[in-house]
Order: structure tokens, then sequence, then C-alpha cells
């Protein structure tokens, strides 16, 4: 289920094992709409236009207005939105009547999750979003280029406050958990590192939250799994942005569970490496390369 190594860049991917299960991770419903209309109707009134961010690359319009002020969700609260987006040339990438997500976990597109915090309860609105806050650099293929700006008209729908994770079974902590954390494994390929660990420190959170739920024998052992792999993309992570007392950490956390998981093991090793403690790190980097003699 892990990633093989690519063999295309030595120095760099030569820097940490890949992460856990990147293969399951399904890019979240995102993005926008026809940016052929917007830039006419901010050229006749763009005292209409909201400036989100006061930079010019995140931007609101209200088309159908909603329920007053008082009515916008909260972050934390689940919403529910209808979500149409499209690229400059007017193309459409997506379309959900009904996308529901955590406000301000960054559960989506940053553009959705900043600018839904503005909805009034039933407003219909159009946001313009450089792509940095949606795909960036990376896009999505096949249909999203890199760096492709991206128009979205968005209607709020609905708001609820999340679910006590004190009552969730085990299989819905489960299910909570790797949704943090494939939205972490999708910063991580984006190469926004702070936003992933963003992400995986809310699946531990999910994990280890206190419950008043029995759960069973297997649920208890999967949820463990589940954690295990958020520490180690964690601690990915966190050597990307050179946090090597943190990453020294999560591996730890890591071992005192599975004292011979090979990735913990490695990235502690490096973590050591990268600090100077040679002594400490060659014994644990020799009790990885015991375990699996041909990992690369």
């Amino acid at each position: 289920e892990d990633f093989e190594v690519l063999e295309d860049d030595d120095d760099d991917l030569s820097e940490l094992p890949p992460l856990e299960d990147m293969g399951r991770v399904r890019t979240p419903a995102k993005d926008s709409q026809s940016s052929e209309q917007a830039p006419g109707e901010a050229a006749e009134d763009p005292q209409e236009w909201l400036d989100v961010l006061g930079s010019g690359l995140l931007k609101k319009k209200t088309l159908v207005p909603g329920q007053g002020v008082e009515s916008r969700p909260r972050k934390g609260q689940d919403v529910t939105v209808r979500l149409k987006a499209t690229l400059e040339d007017g193309s459409v990438v997506e379309e959900n009547p009904s996308l529901t997500f955590t406000l301000g976990d960054c559960d989506v597109l940053q553009a959705l999750d900043l600018c839904v915090q503005l909805l009034e309860m039933g407003e219909t609105a159009l946001i313009m979003s450089d792509a940095k806050y949606c795909y960036g650099p990376q896009g999505r293929s096949p249909d999203i280029p890199p760096n492709a700006a991206l128009t979205l008209e968005v209607e709020l729908l609905e708001a609820r406050d999340a679910p006590d994770l004190e009552l969730l079974n085990g299989k819905e902590k489960i299910a909570l958990a790797n949704r943090k954390r494939e939205r972490g494994n999708f910063y991580y390929q984006q190469a926004d590192y702070v936003l992933a660990i963003n992400s995986y420190d809310i699946a531990l959170k999910v994990i280890d939250s206190s419950s008043k739920v029995n759960f069973s024998p297997e649920e208890e052992a999967e949820l463990l799994d589940v954690k295990v792999k958020c520490l180690n993309n964690l601690a990915a992570s966190q050597l990307k942005l050179d946090h090597y007392e943190a990453a020294l950490k999560s591996c730890n956390l890591v071992l005192e569970h599975q004292p011979g998981n090979i990735k913990a093991l490695f990235r502690k090793g490096k973590v050591l490496a990268q600090q100077g403690e040679y002594r400490e790190a060659i014994p644990i980097l020799k009790a990885a390369l015991k375990l699996e003699p041909s990992n690369k």
C-alpha cells in the first residue's frame, strides 16, 4: 500500500521514505466557475467585489443575497455547499450539488475554506481565486493545468455543529481520521508541508480524543494503524521543514507502538544525523537496514 521511492531524483528523495498510503489519496471535490463572466462583471461593478485577503488574489461577489450576517457559519461547523468550478476558458472542472466539509480544517481548497466563512445562509456567490489558493503549481491531472486560476460558484446550503467526537463509534472515528489523513497526503503531494502538518494534527486529535463508546479490538487495532501512519507522515512533513525536534518526537511516538517500524527508524536516524548525533544515528540506521536489507 506504500508508494515506492521514485528513482529520478536521488538527492531529494533520499531524504525520506514515501508517505503511507499515498496511492489512496482522493483529491477532494473543489474549484471554480466561469471566469469569463467574472472579469467583465468586476470591471462594471468593482465596488461589488470583496478583496478577501487584500492582495487581489482572492475575490468574492454576492450573486444571490443570503439571510443576514448572523446566519454565517462558524469555524468548526460542518457546512454543505453547492459548487461549480471553471477554468479561465470557461470549461467546467467540478460540479457538486452537495459538498460537505468542516469549515476551517482545510478539508477543501483554501479559496473555498476562506470564502465560505463569509457566506450567509442561502447566499450564492462567485469566487475568483489565484492558483495559489487552489491547486497551485501542481495542478490536478488531467483537467486542471499547473498555476490555473479558478472561478467558483458557491451556494451555502447548510451549516451544523460537527459531531461530538466522544459519541462517534469505531467505524465513524476511523473514517473521520482517515479523511483528515488523506487530506494531509494531498497537501504533502502539493509540497504544502505546513497544511499537511495541520491535517495530520487534526487526524491525531480525532484518534486520541476520549470516547464514551466501546470499540472492538479490531477497531482499536485499526485506529492504532491510522495513528502510526499519521505520525510517520507527520514526521516526513516536519523533516521537509527542518523541524528536527518535532520530527524526532513523532518518530519516537511511532516507535513506542511499533519498535520495528522501518520508516520511523529511518527518519529518526536521519534526524539524528542532521543534528550531528552520528553515534546515536548509526545503530538506528543499522537496525532499519537489518529489518529490510534491500530497502534503498
